[in-house]
């Protein structure tokens, strides 16, 4: 081939023509614009930010924490516990939490969950979930277990799904851990390490 059609190419590639973008809606996947619920009596409106030229501020922006305590986490938070992502949260709001089965839980201090989390969450410390904690027990009942001769039936606990500030974060995966421990069924728990920090990077809705 010639030179003429070679350059051409080398035009293209390098991005010497104009490029055209239709201008499309942010969607949540090809087939989802937005989700919409009722949580808590509340209608809630899940979607992305509109504005392609949006960038994450503040300590959700840096790459680099110490390590320790900031460190990289396993994929798992504890065995037989379900890994999941941002479109399985939002499956999760709609089928358990919308119809009062389940809690999606902020495992992260009082002091970030006020600073924004994700719609339909509530707050509930992973600290409070140390054996060592005098009121644990209050909130396994809470949660929908009952003592069963010094242990715990867990038959009608709710399915719980637990998130902190992102994958360098290990406030929820203690959390899982406190609950496995205290014996709550791993099939009923689920764990989005993601957290706060991609759920912000890919703008989705934060309350």
């Amino acid at each position: 081939m010639g030179r003429t059609f070679w350059a051409a190419v080398a035009v293209i590639i390098s991005g010497s023509l104009p490029v055209v973008v239709s201008a499309q809606n942010v969607r949540i996947t090809s087939e989802m614009l937005s989700q919409e619920m009722t949580l808590n009596n509340e209608k809630v409106v899940i979607e992305r930010i509109q504005d392609t030229g949006n960038l994450l501020q503040g300590d959700f922006t840096k790459t680099s924490r110490p390590c320790p305590p900031f460190c990289i986490h396993p994929i798992s938070a504890a065995p037989g516990v379900r890994t999941v992502g941002e479109l399985e949260v939002i499956d999760f709001l709609k089928a358990e939490v919308a119809e009062g089965k389940g809690l999606l839980i902020d495992a992260r201090l009082p002091v970030m969950f006020e600073k924004g989390s994700i719609p339909g969450a509530v707050n509930i410390p992973f600290s409070t979930l140390n054996p060592d904690n005098p009121f644990r027990d209050e909130i396994l009942l809470a949660l929908g277990a009952r003592p069963a001769g010094g242990d715990w039936d867990y038959s009608n606990a709710m399915k719980l799904s637990l998130f902190c500030n992102g994958p360098w974060c290990d406030q929820s995966s203690r959390a899982i851990r406190y609950l496995t421990a205290a014996g709550y069924p791993s099939e009923k728990l689920s764990y989005y390490r993601g957290g706060m920090q991609l759920w912000m990077l890919l703008g989705l809705t934060v309350n």
